[in-house]
């Protein structure tokens, strides 16, 4: 979630204030949906203050993840993952979220400059103090999420239960490495971005896709071929009509009957082979068991999209490998 009550350095991201967020996290809790996703880098700290304050009179009815790692002021100290910027960060989430403990804690990025066994004694620290329940990771390369878990098991420490990672039709990279060492260690899975910033949403066009009004005007952070990308959308579409469905609301689940996600993954990359990414919400793989959330979602009517979707979800057939092709 990234709410603001004023910060707009990143106005293309950082849009929607206490009014409206008020609204949204309304309409999701009632829709069912009950993990919240923030960091405290979000508009200056300002997204967790917003969280906190919507969330506060039903804590005990949801799960909320925040995040540590990216600079949240201008003290040399004040960014990455030593043990005082980390036990320094999780009082200052407590506080801005209202709450006495955080469900899941992640850390933002990779710190080059931090020993990585420091980085997981203050993560251990936390847990055992009670002010978070579980650690995550975030951004971070697969080679150094297994060495962190050989560290942890072998020194006793609280262990990472799951990542968050970029993952959609247009970023794949996590099928090559993250995914196998995930399924490895049995961790869960977490996605941001899963429609690559609105882009497979399909409401961007070639000619609307720089308009100051829209998020990629001021936020093109993720590297795919745009072309690559709007000739993906165009067979989308095609694909979405066959279901009667919108671009934004149609999904391809078939592989997630199958368990084991990395499977579905195996054909060449240059036969598009749909990932089990569902559109308008990101998959939580917990050791096989899956679950659902929706997450930055700016407006009331992507709530409703997205918990009409869930709710169909046991109402439509699982497509076939033909459906898929």
């Amino acid at each position: 979630m990234t709410f603001t009550s004023g910060d707009r350095s990143l106005g293309a991201i950082y849009k929607t204030d206490a009014d409206v967020a008020d609204a949204l996290v309304g309409q999701a809790l009632d829709a069912g949906i009950n993990f919240f996703d923030t960091a405290d880098a979000y508009a200056s700290g300002q997204s967790e203050t917003i969280l906190g304050q919507v969330l506060m009179a039903r804590r005990s009815e949801v799960v909320i993840a925040t995040k540590v790692g990216f600079r949240t002021g201008t003290p040399l100290g004040h960014a990455g993952l030593s043990r005082r910027h980390i036990l320094w960060s999780v009082e200052e989430s407590l506080n801005r979220l209202r709450t006495d403990w955080i469900d899941v804690y992640i850390v933002h990025k990779e710190d080059p400059f931090t020993p990585l066994e420091e980085t997981l004694s203050a993560l251990d620290a936390v847990v055992r103090s009670g002010k978070v329940r579980y650690i995550g990771f975030s951004n971070w390369s697969a080679r150094k999420v297994a060495a962190a878990l050989e560290i942890q098991k072998a020194n006793g420490l609280a262990p990472f239960t799951h990542g968050q990672m970029h993952y959609s039709l247009l970023g794949r990279d996590v099928e090559r490495d993250i995914l196998p060492m995930m399924q490895r260690y049995g961790l869960g899975l977490t996605v941001w971005s899963p429609l690559a910033s609105g882009f497979l949403s399909g409401k961007y066009t070639r000619e609307t896709l720089g308009d100051p009004d829209n998020r990629y005007s001021g936020f093109d952070i993720l590297p795919f071929d745009k072309e690559q990308g709007f000739s993906l959308v165009e067979r989308m579409r095609v694909i979405a009509a066959s279901h009667g469905a919108s671009v934004a609301r149609w999904r391809s689940p078939g592989c997630l009957r199958k368990r084991r996600s990395p499977a579905c993954c195996s054909a060449p990359r240059s036969r598009i082979n749909w990932p089990t990414i569902s559109v308008r919400r990101s998959w939580c793989l917990m050791k096989a068991t899956l679950q659902r959330s929706m997450r930055r979602l700016s407006r009331p009517r992507s709530i409703r999209t997205g918990s009409s979707t869930i709710s169909s979800m046991n109402r439509r057939r699982w497509p076939s490998a033909a459906d898929r092709r």
